[in-house]
């Protein structure tokens, strides 16, 4: 057992844990978060996707060692209900959202791709994403939103 400091969504923090364990773990359990989801536990779905220092990871695969005294940033973070980032504002506006269980994916990678690169076309936009998965197949629903934040960001 060791102590590891992060930030998660601005707020310092610190947990006492196995080195390889997940982040995932961390965040759920000892920090009492709900988001990001356990999907899989392979890093093959998204469910659980956070931003370590702006990049987006799969927080199931990712040690907890490995994110001490970086930034964490869960869709929580991402914005506020009275400032929502502009992705989750199109989400809302574009009625996205049906399980809601792949929305950490899809809105924080979609984030970080709009972040270093906010022209990205149709193209580089689905290079992002890809491996992402929702079950529900909202995946067209997904892209105008990802559109319509896109055009606000701009």
């Amino acid at each position: 057992m060791a102590k590891y400091r992060f930030t998660v969504d601005g707020k310092s923090v610190s947990v006492d844990a196995q080195p390889d364990m997940p982040l995932l773990y961390a965040l759920r359990d000892d920090l009492a978060l709900n988001n990001p989801h356990f999907g899989c536990g392979l890093a093959q779905c998204g469910a659980c996707t956070v931003q370590l220092d702006g990049q987006p990871v799969r927080s199931c695969a990712m040690p907890v060692s490995a994110v001490a005294g970086k930034k964490i940033t869960t869709l929580a973070g991402l914005g506020t209900p009275e400032k929502p980032h502009p992705l989750q504002a199109a989400y809302v506006a574009e009625g996205v959202p049906q399980c809601g269980y792949c929305i950490n994916g899809w809105i924080m990678t979609a984030a970080a791709a709009l972040e270093k690169n906010p022209k990205a076309s149709e193209a580089e936009m689905r290079d992002a994403l890809a491996g992402l998965k929702c079950r529900c197949g909202t995946h067209a629903a997904i892209l105008r939103a990802i559109k319509r934040a896109q055009t606000s960001m701009v």
